[in-house]
């Protein structure tokens, strides 16, 4: 068992030894000599996302519909535009995307959803595209005030048919 331990102690030691010996490459370095980490910026055929509008404002908005804006693109780049994933900044907004590739010259769209029941106030937020374009990851933000919903009479109606029924016996 003390021999065990004692080759444990000498491996380790070893290998902080060495480690102090051999410089490491520095992070970036290493994350592009890894082919899933080239780049796409030194590819001059890359696609390319050009939004027609990268901000929206709602103004506005009266609480419990959600608030929705369509942001619309096209590729002008050389090669096809595949969209894997749009990050949202939390979880009151819900992406929605053009799922298929996108060839050069064509155009897709990303779209934003708020949903403003119980947010009263004003919200801005973010959503983030990421994709195999020249910018790899892309933000697009939105914001407005949500102004709560005026009182319904729904209850009241209710009861008032319940009253009527309660008289008519």
């Amino acid at each position: 068992m003390t021999k065990l331990f004692s080759t444990i102690v000498c491996i380790v030691f070893s290998l902080s030894a060495m480690a102090q010996v051999m410089p490491l490459a520095p992070r970036n370095q290493i994350a592009a000599q890894t082919p899933a980490a080239k780049s796409q910026a030194d590819n001059p055929n890359a696609p390319v996302l050009k939004f027609e509008s990268t901000n929206h404002d709602f103004g506005n908005v009266v609480e419990g519909p959600a608030a929705v804006f369509e942001y619309k693109f096209t590729n002008t780049g050389n090669e096809p535009l595949i969209i894997s994933d749009v990050q949202k900044s939390c979880g009151c907004t819900t992406p929605d995307w053009t799922k298929e590739p996108i060839l050069p010259g064509k155009t897709g769209k990303v779209i934003a959803s708020f949903d403003t029941k119980g947010r009263v106030g004003s919200f801005n937020k973010t959503i983030t595209v990421i994709s195999n374009a020249k910018v790899g990851s892309f933000p697009l933000t939105f914001g407005g005030v949500v102004i709560a919903a005026p009182p319904t009479t729904e209850p009241n109606k209710a009861m008032n048919e319940i009253k009527i029924q309660n008289d008519a016996h």
